[in-house]
């Protein structure tokens, strides 16, 4: 059984060799970026294996490159731009399609680089949600960063716009999530 600290009863993940820090903070937009201003756009899908803090993920590049990774996150209750501890292996395409038979809830969604943040814009039942997240290497730098006018509100500390917990989410809720902050997205 898989805990909320982060191991299987009674074990526990800390930070170090394997497993580091993840910092970022998130804040809502109400619209997606002009594709001009992107340095780099990638289509992503998030595979969240089910039962577990696994993710798998296919990042196809507009150049035709693809990224594959296996993903560990795990949750740290700390307020602030720490989110938990996150541990990646790369993959390669015969590795992924092995995991990727595993049952799983999919997320996808178009991450658009504008530096220094990634946005990112939902596709199906999340259509309508913008997110961008910012990565820090410190906590001084995490808590000095400014977000540009664009964003709507910081959701950092609100559980409800993390992947594991999007992946999940209906059209209603997300829509009335939305609503507490002033976005109505389009219903269709």
């Amino acid at each position: 059984m898989v805990d909320k600290a982060g191991g299987v009863q009674g074990q526990t993940v800390h930070p170090g060799k394997y497993a580091r820090i993840e910092r970022e903070r998130r804040f809502l937009l109400a619209e997606a970026p002009e594709p001009s201003t992107a340095t780099a756009t990638r289509m992503i899908t998030d595979r969240y294996l089910v039962g577990t803090r696994l993710r798998l993920r296919r990042a196809e590049r507009s150049d035709g490159s693809c990224e594959l990774k296996f993903t560990q996150k795990v949750s740290i209750t700390w307020p602030g731009a720490i989110q938990g501890l996150i541990t990646n292996t790369y993959l390669s395409s015969a590795e992924y399609d092995l995991l990727a038979v595993l049952p799983a809830a999919v997320l996808t969604k178009t991450r658009f680089s504008v530096p220094p943040l990634g946005v990112d814009v939902f596709d199906g039942t999340l259509q309508g949600l913008v997110l961008a997240e910012g990565e820090f290497t410190t906590d001084e730098e995490a808590q000095s960063f400014m977000p540009p006018p664009a964003c709507v509100a910081e959701v950092t500390d609100d559980a409800r716009f993390t992947g594991g917990r999007l992946v999940e989410t209906s059209r209603q809720d997300l829509l009335q999530w939305l609503a507490e902050y002033g976005l109505h997205p389009a219903t269709s």
